[in-house]
């Protein structure tokens, strides 16, 4: 007896579910064995064929080895990527040939497994931003954030300053290895840089490792902690007392190392001050005479000028100008009094000191240096000179003989004092000459005269005088 079959079983996978496990650097055209499917029927009612469910990376090739069996094999048509499509869900149907057609499905679940093929993107190439120089250590600049589209280590993202950062930026920055948030570490210096470039750099912990990269330029914003700065740019010259407004002394300039309104200076000067500030150039100044200058009242000045910046608030410093005023002969000699009285004794001793007198002069060296002289004159048409001379080192007035009073009672002379500055400057002052008389003349009958009647005078009288009559004289 001959059992004829008939088309009354499906053909059936063992496993409805079938989970595949392939890396996304796989090449295309490799080939993965599925599991066969079982038909009990025999003949044109057994397995005949599979066929796939559509997907753009994946074909379906039947293998039919020894006594018929056929083998589907999963072919890859193209490279996988997991990051666009990281599970591929496909339907594996086996269909009989009988008729009507019975078939079977199995779901095959391709799991792509990631590799390290893409590199850590940081949200924007390049930051900008600006910090206050005095911000303080350890205050976060900006955060700077990469994304890494791997998974597990792969994606897993590890932040750093760039291998070629110099020295003077790793000294000042500082990266946290996680979050990527930069961080001061030490005080910035406008005025030392004023800006900085800083290279990124974020890596993935794959194998092999990905890098990415981005530069954040740190704008340093200038505050005001610099005072001005005044700087002598010629020493200051002696200034002679006479010189005219407008006189150059000294030459300075100021500097402020700061930027903007922090940086612009003025400059003060007392106003009582008989000195002004010129300016000349690019923040340089010329001191200049402005007024009256007299050595013997002030010989020296100390010009006090101050800086001040335009910051909020203002920064200023001071400097002081040692200003020597010298002498220029605009003072004569002064005597201490305009006249003077001098009383003598008469028979006094040629060659003895009459009187002296004594001259200042307020200007220095030379235009102080005073000579004494006597101004010719007359006496009792004599010239003055006949009867004393001066020292003229020390105002000393010597007698040149002996006077008499009988003769000579009184007398003028007229003392000039002169400087040595040129033009020289002199002044005068009158010594009034008293001759004080002495005992040194007897009395002398002068009539009748002893001369004629030698020492006997006869005279006549009246025998009727009486008492109180004349009798000569």
């Amino acid at each position: 007896v001959e059992i004829r079959d008939v088309n009354d079983n499906s053909p059936r996978f063992l496993k409805s579910d079938h989970v595949l496990e392939i890396a996304e650097s796989t090449v295309a055209g490799v080939r993965f064995p599925l599991e066969s499917a079982e038909d009990p029927d025999v003949g044109s009612n057994g397995l005949r064929t599979y066929i796939l469910s559509k997907d753009e990376c994946f074909s379906l090739k039947v293998k039919e080895i020894e006594n018929g069996r056929k083998i589907p094999e999963l072919v890859l048509n193209k490279s996988l990527d997991r990051e666009k499509k990281p599970i591929h869900t496909l339907i594996l149907t086996a269909m009989d040939g009988g008729n009507p057609v019975k078939s079977g499905t199995s779901k095959i679940t391709v799991v792509v497994l990631d590799i390290n093929d893409n590199v850590p993107l940081f949200e924007n190439t390049f930051y900008k931003v600006a910090v206050n120089e005095n911000t303080a250590n350890g205050s976060s600049i900006i955060t700077t954030k990469a994304t890494d589209i791997d998974e597990g280590p792969n994606g897993e993202i590890e932040y750093s300053l760039g291998i070629h950062t110099p020295p003077s930026v790793l000294s000042i920055f500082h990266i946290d290895a996680v979050t990527g948030e930069i961080f001061l570490k030490q005080q910035l210096d406008h005025e030392t840089q004023a800006s900085y470039r800083i290279d990124i750099s974020a890596k993935d912990k794959g194998l092999p490792k990905m890098e990415g990269h981005c530069s954040v330029q740190v704008d340093v914003i200038d505050v005001n902690d610099n005072a001005p700065e005044i700087v002598i740019t010629s020493k200051p010259s002696s200034v002679p007392e006479d010189s005219r407004s407008g006189t150059v002394v000294a030459l300075l300039s100021v500097r402020d190392i700061d930027s903007g309104d922090n940086g612009k200076v003025t400059l003060h000067i007392a106003k009582d001050s008989p000195f002004t500030l010129k300016p000349s150039f690019s923040n340089n100044y010329a001191l200049l005479t402005s007024g009256f200058l007299d050595r013997e009242n002030v010989p020296e000045y100390h010009i006090e000028i101050r800086a001040t910046d335009s910051g909020s608030p203002s920064l200023s410093s001071k400097k002081s100008i040692p200003v020597s005023i010298t002498d220029v002969n605009d003072n004569p000699p002064s005597f201490t009094h305009s006249s003077y009285n001098v009383y003598l004794e008469e028979n006094g001793a040629p060659g003895s000191i009459l009187y002296s007198v004594s001259a200042s002069d307020l200007d220095l060296g030379e235009n102080a240096k005073i000579s004494y002289s006597i101004l010719d004159s007359k006496v009792q048409d004599v010239s003055v000179s006949s009867y004393v001379y001066i020292n003229s080192d020390n105002g000393s007035i010597y007698s040149m003989h002996s006077f008499d009073y009988e003769k000579l009672k009184v007398f003028q002379i007229q003392v000039q004092a002169k400087d040595q500055g040129s033009p020289s400057l002199s002044s005068n002052a009158t010594v009034h000459v008293f001759i004080l008389d002495q005992n040194d003349n007897a009395p002398a009958v002068i009539y009748p005269s002893s001369a004629i009647l030698g020492s006997l005078s006869h005279q006549r009288m009246p025998r009727s005088a009486k008492a109180g009559h004349l009798v000569t004289k």
